[in-house]
């Protein structure tokens, strides 16, 4: 509940805040520290060569007024749009930072209850919205309650993301972690990601978006990612491509999903180069999906995105390729070991699992393993692969499945060398 009172108060400590930044960045830049205790505020714009450092025991918490938050043109779902500025903003800045062992609230419990009720004029604030700027750091902080995506950062190059919490009510909607947008130079380091949505999801716009720009160069290493819809996701806006990711020594934990490439026709882009290892997993209901015939979002309801039939491929076919994983542990599964498919048109290519131990809990849960028209509910089903180019298994193990260990269907090339057990 807003009252006067709390709103009088945010504007004079953004004001304070805001200045403090202000000044900082006219004289060259400096940090601007956040001293302990708690400080509401509204949405704070952040500057060239501008440290925001909160210190241990410092809260900024954002007052949920709307009028705090005045629209800026940003992307939303891969397309250009205005939404509610997010809580703290940088546009076209250099050498930015926010560090320090503080806490960010983005008091995103009044909002959520607003997008549910479809009571906003723009989409919701971001809490950290970073928009075409180069060298920025997060490092440290706790962030917490967002009102939609956690960390947004959108055409940046050279973002260092590392040692914070992200923690978001798992019913929260579309609370995703970290959301790097058609960036280059992307490291993601020492995190506990806890989310209403996908843990990290790696984007590159959509059809909708005005310039078709690549994501690339994407480093994911020492993380533990609990709840989220995904753990590491890759779509489902990827019309500018994304390619050259890593994913490394991380730990999932009751995501739905661990590793999830979603996409549909009508998009285009490639996904290619993508390497994860040294990954456990425990209660995920999938491990790895791959998924061409995503139908969430704008036109995902159209017949295209569903037909099984090949259309002809032009500028909107999206293609997968070079996804291989290694040294992949995964037990109590719910849902099945893998669910992987290219469309007919352009199927999967040179898709590696090695080393990878799958098994699943003793009374699993049925579940949808990847969001398309079509695809049942499964309970303790094994690999199941369709329309792929050069799947290459080697030394999976599946333990208790329900059926066979891997079913393939419509699929040219596979290459099993030791192959599957189970």
């Amino acid at each position: 509940m807003i009252t006067r009172s709390d709103t009088s108060e945010a504007k004079r400590t953004t004001r304070a805040l805001q200045d403090a930044i202000d000044r900082a960045a006219d004289s060259g830049g400096g940090r601007v520290s956040v001293a302990p205790g708690v400080h509401e505020t509204g949405a704070l714009r952040l500057r060239s060569r501008v440290e925001l450092h909160l210190e241990a025991g410092a809260v900024l918490r954002f007052v949920a007024d709307p009028a705090l938050y005045p629209p800026v043109g940003a992307r939303w779902e891969g397309a250009s749009t205005t939404i509610h500025s997010p809580c703290v903003y940088a546009r076209g800045e250099n050498d930015i930072a926010i560090t320090g062992r503080g806490e960010i609230d983005g008091g995103g419990a009044w909002w959520w209850s607003r997008f549910r009720d479809g009571a906003l004029a723009y989409p919701r604030p971001t809490l950290l919205g970073l928009h075409e700027c180069t060298r920025v750091e997060i490092t440290g902080v706790t962030l917490r309650n967002s009102p939609a995506w956690t960390v947004h950062p959108l055409l940046c190059d050279d973002v260092r993301i590392s040692g914070i919490r992200i923690l978001n009510p798992p019913a929260s909607p579309n609370t995703d972690g970290i959301d790097p947008e058609s960036c280059r130079n992307v490291r993601i380091s020492d995190c506990h990601i806890d989310v209403g949505d996908d843990c990290i999801a790696i984007k590159a716009g959509s059809e909708r978006s005005p310039q078709r720009v690549a994501c690339e160069n994407i480093a994911i290493t020492n993380c533990t990612m609990i709840h989220g819809h995904g753990a590491v996701v890759i779509g489902s806006e990827m019309s500018g491509g994304v390619r050259g990711v890593v994913i490394s020594n991380c730990v999932f934990a009751g995501t739905d999903r661990g590793i999830r490439i979603k996409t549909r026709r009508g998009r285009g882009g490639t996904v290619s180069d993508v390497r994860g290892s040294n990954i456990v997993m425990d209660e995920v209901s999938c491990p790895l999906v791959i998924n061409p015939f995503y139908f969430c979002g704008p036109d995902g309801k159209l017949p295209a995105v569903s037909d099984r039939a090949a259309y002809p491929v032009d500028a909107g076919t999206p293609r997968i390729s070079g996804i291989h994983l290694s040294h992949v542990t995964a037990t109590n599964v719910h849902a099945c070991a893998a669910w992987v498919s290219g469309l007919p048109e352009a199927p999967l290519e040179e898709i590696t699992l090695d080393d990878v131990a799958v098994s699943f809990a003793p009374d699993p849960t049925a579940a949808v393993p990847a969001m398309a028209d079509g695809v049942p509910m499964m309970a303790g089903a094994g690999i199941h692969a369709r329309f792929t180019t050069g799947l290459r298994l080697t030394d999976v193990r599946v333990t208790g499945a329900s059926g066979p260990a891997l079913v393939i269907d419509d699929t040219a090339r596979l290459q099993q060398h030791e192959g599957v057990s189970g």
